[in-house]
C-alpha cells in the first residue's frame, strides 16, 4: 500500500492489524470531517500532502506534511480536519479498535453508538443516543 499514491481507503485489517485501524483520507479544497471525540478509541493523524487545518479544544492550526497529532479518549481528544487550501489534503488516521464504541459530535449535539462491528456471528448495531 502506498500512502502517497493509493486510493483513499481503510487498511488496518487488510494489513493484518487486530488492535489498530488505519484510514487514508483525501479532502478536496473546502471539504472537512466532522468534529468529534471517542469514549473508547484513541486516534492520531499524520499529514501527508497539502496543509489541512486541525481543530481541537486548544484551537486551530495548520498541519504541514509529516506533522503528527494525537487524540486521546474523551473530550480532550476532540478533533476535526478540514481543507482550507487550494489543493487536495491527504492524511492518514490511525486508531485503536473499540467494540462497542461511543462517539460524541459536540457541534451537532449528537452521540452515536456502534456495537458488534468486529464480529462475524452477530449483526452490527448502530444508532443515536437520545439526550435527556
Amino acid at each position: 500500500m502506498n500512502l502517497l499514491d493509493g486510493a483513499p481507503q481503510r487498511f488496518g485489517e487488510a494489513l493484518g492489524a487486530t488492535l489498530w485501524g488505519g484510514t487514508l483520507y483525501e479532502l478536496a479544497p473546502g471539504e472537512s470531517l466532522t468534529y468529534h471525540w471517542h469514549y473508547g478509541e484513541e486516534e492520531c493523524v499524520i499529514a501527508l500532502t497539502g496543509r489541512p487545518t486541525l481543530r481541537t479544544p486548544d484551537g486551530e492550526r495548520e498541519l504541514a506534511p509529516w506533522d503528527i497529532a494525537w487524540f486521546p479518549r474523551g473530550e480532550q481528544g476532540a478533533h476535526q480536519l478540514r481543507n482550507d487550501g487550494n489543493e487536495p489534503a491527504r492524511f492518514v488516521m490511525f486508531s485503536t479498535r473499540s467494540d462497542p464504541e461511543v462517539v460524541v459530535y459536540p457541534d451537532e449535539g449528537r452521540t452515536g453508538v456502534i456495537a458488534d462491528w468486529s464480529r462475524d456471528d452477530r449483526p452490527t448495531l448502530r444508532g443515536w443516543v437520545e439526550q435527556p
